[in-house]
């Protein structure tokens, strides 16, 4: 697995790229598979629809909440909770377990749930946050598969502000592990040129 030495203060503020495999960057390491799924991500997209509920979810911002831009729906064996939101427990439709089994394989990690998030177009978004619950564990592993329009992710070392960004194209899989949740926070930037929609299904196991 290779290794990215931290960067310097000029590097701080550039883009680096993330290369296909496995890459480390210190105690973090990512994983990167833009052909995942590319053979059937068509079909998949189809049969997604058909088997997941969407609903517009809330956050508590600064005592306040507010609806956030996307639709979203949560599958597995309990609750999940983040941002003053308790999404109830429901098991996976068939098509999101058996994709969950093949994600299991290629991150080398256990998974038991996943989060849904769909984007209508590229105004929806997602802010600055590290997957840091208490109820994913110490070090948790995130598998994200992407479906439909491509779309900017970045992410930004907590210590150095080193920026990698990624284009999460259609069938592609990003494996966030290590001490990625601690060291690292990840982003979805609005593009207001888009006009297509986007599925993102984000693979986690649930600690106890």
């Amino acid at each position: 697995m290779p290794t990215i030495d931290m960067p310097t203060n000029a590097e701080r503020f550039q883009f680096h790229h993330l290369v296909t495999g496995w890459q480390a960057f210190g105690n973090s390491r990512f994983g990167w598979w833009p052909d995942f799924a590319i053979g059937g991500s068509e079909n998949l997209w189809q049969q997604l629809l058909a088997q997941v509920t969407l609903q517009t979810g809330t956050v508590q911002v600064f005592g306040k909440r507010h609806s956030i831009p996307r639709l979203q729906a949560w599958y597995g064996p309990k609750p999940y909770r983040y941002s003053g939101e308790t999404l109830p427990a429901q098991a996976l439709p068939p098509l999101l377990d058996s994709l969950m089994q093949q994600c299991m394989e290629r991150a080398q990690a256990r998974f038991d749930s996943v989060l849904v998030n769909y984007y209508r177009d590229g105004r929806d978004h997602m802010g600055w946050h590290s997957d840091d619950e208490p109820e994913l564990g110490a070090n948790p592993v995130i598998a994200s598969l992407s479906l439909g329009a491509a779309r900017d992710f970045d992410l930004r070392q907590r210590q150095s502000k080193q920026r990698i960004r990624v284009s999460l194209t259609d069938g592609s899989l990003l494996v966030m592990a290590g001490r990625c949740q601690h060291e690292w926070q990840h982003a979805l930037p609005k593009r207001l040129r888009i006009s297509e929609p986007r599925l993102n299904l984000t693979f986690r196991n649930l600690a106890g």
